[in-house]
């Protein structure tokens, strides 16, 4: 599992965190700066992150089971893309990236490590 000085190292990345397997924020890091980010909103994030890959499971096994299609099952991870910022995910932890100058591919990796 990453650190969160790994998670924020990311290019883009304004905050990193890690969370239970229920949704509670565990662990965060948010840079400096006018993000308008807090542990608050990190915790949200967190429950939201929890609920994506319930469901985001729920249908790639759904897939699987109605298809001859196979490997969708387990979802390692996933990224929610709103119109400024964005969050990627893998399992219990996230990072929040501002999208312009984010590199998705390098935020993956780093929760992969």
């Amino acid at each position: 599992m990453a650190t969160m000085s790994e998670l924020t190292q990311v290019p883009g990345a304004i905050a990193g965190f890690k969370f239970s397997q229920s949704g509670e924020l565990t662990e965060s890091d948010i840079k400096p700066g006018n993000h308008e980010l807090d542990e608050a909103t990190l915790d949200l994030l967190a429950h939201i992150c929890v609920a994506n890959m319930a469901i985001s499971n729920m249908q790639a096994m759904g897939w699987e089971k109605s298809s001859e299609l196979k490997g969708f099952h387990p979802v390692e991870g996933f990224t929610f893309v709103c119109a400024d910022v964005s969050v990627v995910g893998r399992g219990n932890q996230a990072i929040v990236l501002i999208n312009q100058g984010a590199d998705y591919d390098k935020a993956f990796q780093a929760l992969a490590g």
